[in-house]
C-alpha cells in the first residue's frame, strides 16, 4: 500500500450507525480500518446529532487517530422557526461542520441542541442567524449533493455563467462568516451529477478564491456493506427493496476508501488540481486539535448554611438520622436509647463518611437526601436499591430502610477509595409521582441544568430479522417462522443462533432466502435504530447542560434528553441519579390511602413485623401473585419448595432465583440443607460463620467479600474486584 504521507488524506465526512438507519457501520469498525489504512485522522459528521461524539472521540484516540468531531448539519433555507415547507426536502440542507478545537466543539454542542430544541421541522434544523454566531472554532465544508451551494449548481455548466450566481451568492456568504476556515467541498461516489456539480463547483472556487476539498461522504465501511446500508434505507423509509421508486444510493462506492482510491476518484481532473483538493483533508485534519477535560467532575453544589461545609452538614445530618433509626433499638446504644450511640455504629458511620469525604462525593449524598427528603414530606413512596443500600449513610439519611449492621451488608460493595467513579444510588419512587420529583430537581438546580438521559435502540437479533424480511417484502407468517428458530436466550447474537447443527443454521442450509434473509440481519445487527428517553437516569449539571453535552427531543415528546447514552454522560464528568419508576410502591400507596380512608388508620409499612405467621403461610403456598419480585412462576414454585419461615429466607429466594444458582444445584442445596434431608459442609469455621445463615451455600456477593477477608486476610475493598 502506498504511504499516506507521499498521498496525503484525511476522511472528513463520514457516517455511523447513529445516522440512524442510513450509516451502516459502527464506530468501531470506522476506527479500524482508517487505522488500517494507515491514516493519522478521521472525521465523524453524523446526520443532525452528535449521537456518536464522545464514543468517536474515545475510541479513535485509542487507536492513535486524531479525532475531528463533527456534524452534518441541516440548515433551514430561512429561519429555523419558520415551519412552513411543504416536504422534507424543502425544509432544510445538509453542511458539514467539523469542530477545530475546544471553542469549536462547544459551538457544536449549542448548534446541535438548538437545533432540536428550537429548530425541528422534519430534520433538526440550524439557521444561518444561529450559525454565524457560533461560527468560531469551526471548519466549514460546503457540503454535499444536498447542500444549498450543491443544489444550486445542479443544472449548471461553465458556459451558463448567469446560472452559477446562486451558487457564487451562496459561497461568498460562508466565506464572509468562515473565512479560510471556509471550503468548497467536492466528492466524487461514481455519480454522474456529482462530476457535474465539480465542474461548476471548480470555476466559483477559483473566482471566489475558495480552496476546495474532496471528501468521500462515506455512509459504510467496506464497498461489500453497500447491500446491507440499502436494507437500512428500505428500513429507514419503510419501503421494499424491489421498488424501483424508493430513495436508494446509486453506487456502491459510499465507502471508507483508502487515500490512493481517493486520488484515483478524481483522475479525470488537473493532476495540480486533485493533488490539492484531496491533501487538503490532510492539512484541515492536521489543524485540528480538540483535547476534551473528561476527568473534571461538573456535579452542582448544594446550598449550605453559611461557615458550613458539605462534610459538616452530612454528618450532623447522618448523627440525627441515626439517633432517630435506633430510638427503639437498644443494641445500637453504649448506655440507654437516646444516649450515647454504640461505638459500632460510630466506627462505621466515620469509616464511611471518610471515604465519601476523602472522595468529594459528601455533596452528592446531600442532593440525594434532598430529593428523597422532598418525596417523604409530600407522601411520595421512596426507597433506595441496589449496592447504595449497604452504606450506613444512606440508612441514616433515609435513603434506604434496611439498616447494614443487622443484615451485614457491606459499604465496599457501593464506594471505597480505590473506585473513582461517582457513587451509584438508584430510588425507586411511586410511578405515578415520580415526575413531581423530578419537577423538584429542575426547580432547585435549574431547568438547563437537568435533563433525562438518552438511550439508544439497536437491532437486536430477532428485530433485524423482522426488519430485514419487512424490506425483502417476505411474507409475515414466514418470517415469524424463521425468528422462531432464534433460541429464546438474552442478548443472543445470529452467530450464536447460526452455530453449526442449530435449527436456523439447518434452515439457511435448507433455503437460499433465509440465508440471505439472516445474512443481511447479521450485518445490521447491533446498528442503532432509534433513540429513547431511560427509564430511570437523570443528569444533574452544576452549570447549563448544552455547556457539556448536546440535548434534544424525542419526536412527539416534551422532554428534554442527552443526545449521549448514560455511559458518555458520565464519562463527560456529569452527575446521573437514577430515579426509576416503580408500580409496586404506587399499589402500596394507594393501598394505604384505601384502608386510612375506609378503617380509618394510618398504617407504616416500615414497621410492619418481620415474624408474622400468615404471611409466611402465604407465601408457603406461592400465593404471591402482584408482589414485587415474586410473582413469576418459576420463583411462586421455588417459595412452595423452600416453605419461608425467616425474612432471611425471602432475601435468599430473590437472590437464587437466577440462572446460575438454578442450574449449578445451589437451590436444591439450600432446600434440602433447610429440611433436613442434607447437612451442610463447612471447610472452615470461618465458613460455617459466615454461611450458616444460608444453610452453607454462598448466595450473596457479601459473603465471598467476607470468606475472603477473614481466611484470606483481604481488604474488603479489594475483596470486591
Amino acid at each position: 500500500m502506498e504511504s499516506t504521507a507521499s498521498r496525503p488524506f484525511a476522511h472528513l465526512h463520514c457516517h455511523s450507525h447513529y445516522s440512524l438507519l442510513d450509516g451502516a457501520s459502527s464506530i468501531d469498525r470506522l476506527v479500524g480500518r482508517a487505522a488500517e489504512l494507515g491514516m493519522n485522522a478521521l472525521a465523524i459528521t453524523d446526520h443532525g446529532n452528535l449521537h456518536g461524539a464522545l464514543e468517536f472521540y474515545n475510541k479513535a484516540k485509542k487507536a492513535g487517530l486524531n479525532p475531528i468531531i463533527g456534524y452534518e448539519a441541516y440548515i433551514a433555507p430561512g429561519s429555523r422557526f419558520q415551519k412552513d415547507a411543504g416536504s422534507q426536502k424543502e425544509a432544510s440542507y445538509h453542511l458539514t461542520l467539523l469542530a477545530r478545537d475546544r471553542t469549536g466543539f462547544a459551538n457544536l454542542l449549542q448548534l446541535a441542541t438548538k437545533a432540536y430544541l428550537e429548530g425541528f421541522y422534519f430534520k433538526p434544523r440550524i439557521d444561518r442567524e444561529i450559525l454565524e454566531s457560533h461560527a468560531e472554532g469551526l471548519v466549514c465544508l460546503s457540503g454535499c449533493l444536498s447542500s444549498e451551494f450543491s443544489r444550486s449548481l445542479i443544472g449548471s455548466s461553465r458556459e451558463q455563467q448567469e446560472s452559477l450566481n446562486q451558487g457564487r451568492q451562496v459561497a461568498g456568504w460562508f466565506q464572509k462568516v468562515f473565512g479560510d476556515r471556509y471550503f468548497i467541498e467536492v466528492q466524487d461516489n461514481g455519480l454522474d451529477i456529482q462530476r457535474q456539480v465539480t465542474d461548476a463547483a471548480i470555476d466559483i472556487s477559483r473566482e471566489l478564491g475558495v480552496p476546495p476539498v474532496a471528501t468521500c461522504d462515506c455512509h459504510y465501511v467496506n464497498r461489500e456493506d453497500a447491500e446491507a446500508q440499502d436494507i437500512l434505507l428500505c428500513v429507514n423509509t419503510g419501503r421494499y427493496r424491489n421498488d424501483a421508486s424508493r430513495m436508494r444510493m446509486d453506487s456502491t462506492e459510499f465507502y471508507l476508501k483508502s487515500p490512493a482510491e481517493m486520488y484515483e476518484a478524481f483522475e479525470g481532473h488537473d493532476r495540480d488540481w486533485v493533488a490539492g483538493a484531496v491533501g487538503r483533508s490532510q492539512e484541515i485534519a492536521d489543524s485540528v486539535s480538540i483535547e476534551l477535560d473528561l476527568g473534571k467532575r461538573h456535579f452542582p453544589g448544594f446550598d449550605l448554611p453559611a461557615g458550613r461545609t458539605a462534610s459538616e452538614e452530612l454528618l450532623d445530618l447522618c448523627l440525627q438520622g441515626l439517633r432517630q433509626r435506633y430510638a427503639d433499638v437498644p443494641k445500637r446504644w453504649a448506655d440507654a436509647p437516646g444516649g450515647t450511640l454504640h461505638q459500632d455504629v460510630m466506627d462505621r458511620l466515620e469509616r464511611e463518611l471518610g471515604v465519601i469525604n476523602t472522595l468529594g462525593f459528601a455533596s452528592y449524598f446531600l442532593i440525594v437526601w434532598d430529593f428523597v427528603r422532598h418525596a417523604r414530606d409530600r407522601d411520595i413512596p421512596a426507597s433506595a436499591r441496589g449496592s447504595g443500600v449497604g452504606a450506613l449513610v444512606a440508612y441514616a439519611l433515609y435513603l434506604s430502610h434496611v439498616c447494614p449492621l443487622e443484615y451485614d451488608l457491606l459499604f465496599e460493595r457501593f464506594l471505597d477509595v480505590n473506585r473513582l467513579e461517582a457513587p451509584d444510588i438508584d430510588i425507586d419512587f411511586c410511578k405515578e409521582r415520580r415526575g413531581e420529583v423530578i419537577d423538584y430537581v429542575k426547580q432547585k438546580y435549574g431547568e438547563a441544568n437537568v435533563a433525562q438521559i438518552g438511550t439508544f435502540g439497536t437491532l437486536a437479533a430477532r428485530a433485524a430479522i423482522r426488519d430485514v424480511g419487512r424490506a425483502l417484502g417476505m411474507a409475515i407468517p414466514q418470517v415469524d417462522k424463521i425468528v422462531s428458530l432464534v433460541p429464546d436466550q438474552l442478548g443472543i447474537s445470529l452467530a450464536e443462533a447460526t452455530a453449526p447443527g442449530s435449527q436456523l443454521a439447518e434452515a439457511c442450509e435448507a433455503d437460499p432466502q433465509t440465508r440471505e434473509l439472516v445474512d443481511l440481519a447479521g450485518r445490521i445487527e447491533g446498528l442503532a435504530r432509534n433513540v429513547g428517553t431511560h427509564a430511570a437516569a437523570v443528569v444533574i449539571a452544576d452549570r447549563p447542560l448544552v455547556e457539556y453535552v448536546p440535548l434534544q427531543r424525542v419526536t412527539g415528546k416534551e422532554e428534554v434528553i442527552t443526545q449521549w447514552s448514560m455511559g458518555d454522560v458520565e464519562r463527560a464528568g456529569l452527575m446521573k441519579m437514577d430515579f426509576l419508576g416503580l408500580r409496586y410502591l404506587t399499589i402500596v400507596s394507594k393501598t394505604i390511602e384505601i384502608i386510612e380512608r375506609t378503617q380509618g388508620k394510618r398504617l407504616d409499612p416500615l414497621l410492619f413485623p418481620l415474624e408474622d405467621a400468615e404471611t409466611f403461610a402465604l407465601l408457603c403456598r406461592g400465593e404471591t401473585k402482584g408482589i414485587f419480585q415474586l410473582e413469576s412462576g418459576g420463583i411462586r414454585d421455588l417459595l412452595q419448595r423452600m416453605k419461608p419461615d425467616h425474612f432471611r429466607d425471602i432475601v435468599a429466594v430473590n437472590a437464587l432465583y437466577r440462572p446460575g444458582p438454578l442450574e449449578g444445584g445451589m437451590v436444591d442445596d439450600y432446600v434440602a440443607v433447610k429440611h433436613g434431608r442434607q447437612q451442610a459442609e463447612y471447610p472452615h469455621p470461618v465458613m460455617k460463620e459466615v454461611l450458616e445463615e444460608t444453610h452453607g451455600v454462598m448466595v450473596y456477593q457479601e459473603q465471598v467479600m467476607r470468606i475472603l477477608e477473614r481466611l484470606g486476610g483481604i481488604e474488603l475493598s479489594k475483596a470486591y474486584t
